[in-house]
Formats: C-alpha cells, sequence, structure tokens
C-alpha cells in the first residue's frame, strides 16, 4: 500500500541489512528526506484510514495501532543524515526477523489492513509465503488484495507502481484534474 516500503522489503532480503537497502531507496528518491517518515508506518495509516472511511467505517487515525520500524533509540536522532548514520545499529534485529521468516519460506511485507467486520485498521509488519500475492512482488510495486464475500477464496488484486518520480507526478496531476473540474473549469 506504499511504494517505499514495498520497495525496501522488496530488496531486504539474504544479506542485505536493513540500513542499506533503506540508503539505496533514499538514493533513488523513493522516501522522504528523512526516511523516518516512511519508516514511521504513517503513510500507511493514513492510506489505511482512506480506505476505511470510503468502506465506511467512522476511524480515526489515533484508532489505528502502527507498528513503527524506527528503533526507539533513534527516533530522537537531530537530523536524517544522524538517523542514516546511527541505523545500521539496529541492522542485527531486523536481520533476525528477516532470517526466521526465510527459515519458515516465508517473506516480510509492511502492511496496512482494514477489517470492515472488526470496524478496525492496523499498520504491521508480517510474514507471507512464498505463494501468496504479496511475496511476489518486485521493485516498487504496490498490491492491494480485497476479500470479500465474493472474493473470499481468491481475493481480488490490485497491483502496480507505487514509488517514484512518474507515478507521484501521475497522481498529482490527477488530483488537480480533479480540483479543476470540481471548481467548474470546462472539460
Amino acid at each position: 500500500m506504499y511504494g517505499t516500503l514495498s520497495y525496501i522489503f522488496n530488496n531486504f532480503k539474504g544479506t542485505r541489512s536493513l540500513s542499506e537497502v533503506v540508503s539505496e531507496a533514499k538514493q533513488a528518491g523513493y522516501t522522504e528526506p528523512d526516511p523516518r517518515d516512511d519508516l514511521s508506518g504513517t503513510y500507511v495509516a493514513r492510506k489505511v484510514m482512506i480506505l476505511a472511511r470510503e468502506s465506511g467505517l467512522k476511524l480515526e487515525l489515533s484508532d489505528t495501532p502502527v507498528q513503527s520500524l524506527v528503533p526507539e533509540p533513534l527516533r530522537a536522532a537531530a537530523s536524517a543524515e544522524e538517523f542514516m548514520k546511527q541505523l545500521p545499529q539496529c541492522d542485527k534485529d531486523m536481520a533476525k526477523q528477516l532470517q526466521d521468516a526465510e527459515d519458515a519460506g516465508e517473506f516480510l511485507r509492511y502492511v496496512g489492513v482494514v477489517e470492515v467486520i472488526n470496524q478496525k485498521g492496523l499498520v504491521e509488519l508480517r510474514r507471507y509465503k512464498k505463494n501468496h500475492p504479496f511475496a511476489q512482488l518486485s521493485g516498487s510495486d504496490d498490491i492491494i488484495a480485497f476479500t470479500t464475500a465474493r472474493y473470499k477464496n481468491q481475493p481480488l488484486i490490485v497491483r502496480g507502481p507505487g514509488a517514484g518520480a512518474q507515478v507521484t507526478a501521475g497522481g498529482i496531476f490527477s488530483d488537480v484534474l480533479r480540483l479543476t473540474s470540481y471548481l467548474g473549469a470546462p472539460s
């Protein structure tokens, strides 16, 4: 649901460290200037809120548990540069989670979930088997799975690019067109 974190977890595998992948994503322009903004999970939580509200739920951001990927000791780093310098100190913990998942034949994915029946949203790091659609992403691809009464046994999957300059520019341009139409501009 968020291309930046999709990129990070699609490339965080094998012997690669989380700090190495975050640095690579930052250099590629996928992250915010301060990667803590991405790793905190707030952007994913906002998207969960949008989907929840479109589904008829009356949730607030404060109602949604969010598992931050920013290690506690690094949350108060004075700058993005300081954070990036200190991030390798926390690689060991994430490497353990990655190894445990790989040993079980699974992938780590950072996901946002809307549970309409239970009227809740959440954002967290989860493990998925290799045959799960979430485990089959590459690059900065994004994916949303809709599990409904009709799509219970085989969720409806929407998949496509989720980060980068072209995707962001396309989204902004779409918003501008929608706004001009709303304001009464001729089409």
